[in-house]
């Protein structure tokens, strides 16, 4: 059965896009409930508007602290019903520890390297500075630590040969955009892998 899925994004929204396009393709069995950004001028707005996806803008300028605005977060998540929430490119860290309980299991974040290397906001530029031959990316559950959560999936990508920090942002980028749907759908069959474990998905009542 379809899934209720919401999305947070902060940029151009590619990693969005490649779950609306798995779902148009009938390879993602979900539907797409909510998009939330966190400015106004994120081009992940305009993709969702082009494909009628409702949408919020919940920025932090206008709540007096962090937990405020995570609550305000947590309150469009309730009222759309989101059995899966998927930060795709969201650069503001989550806080709320009530937000994060009631919602552990059932928030993932994509992350552009495998970790534990090279966490953070930069990973890409991190990757190719260390002169790392292989990066990739991960995708795990989100908890109260930075980019620490529960691992369900990594790809590793080659990196070598890339003569900047911007081509090898595209290169994993790319990579991302084919493994994100599949993860989205799995959640959708009841089933994920935490380090190749399989585990069972309850969808929230």
């Amino acid at each position: 059965m379809a899934i209720r899925v919401a999305v947070l994004a902060s940029g151009r929204g590619s990693d969005f896009q490649s779950i609306m396009d798995g779902i148009a393709k009938g390879d993602v069995d979900a539907r797409i409930v909510l998009l939330i950004a966190d400015k106004p001028e994120a081009k992940a707005i305009e993709r969702a508007e082009k494909n009628g996806i409702p949408h919020k803008v919940i920025s932090p300028s206008n709540y007096k602290d962090r937990l405020e605005h995570d609550r305000a977060v947590k309150t469009a998540l309730d009222e759309a019903r989101a059995d899966l929430v998927v930060l795709a490119g969201y650069m503001r860290i989550l806080r709320d520890r009530e937000f994060l309980k009631a919602y552990f299991g059932k928030i993932i974040n994509i992350h552009p390297s495998l970790l534990p290397a090279f966490p953070g906001a930069h990973a890409q530029k991190d990757a190719f500075e260390h002169g790392a031959k292989v990066s990739g990316y991960t995708i795990h559950f989100v908890d109260d630590s930075l980019d620490g959560g529960p691992i369900i999936h990594q790809e590793a990508v080659n990196i070598g040969d890339c003569k900047s920090a911007e081509e090898t942002a595209e290169r994993i980028l790319a990579r991302e955009h084919a493994g994100l749907p599949k993860i989205v759908d799995s959640f959708s069959k009841g089933e994920y892998f935490i380090r190749g474990r399989r585990v069972e998905y309850r969808k929230r009542k």
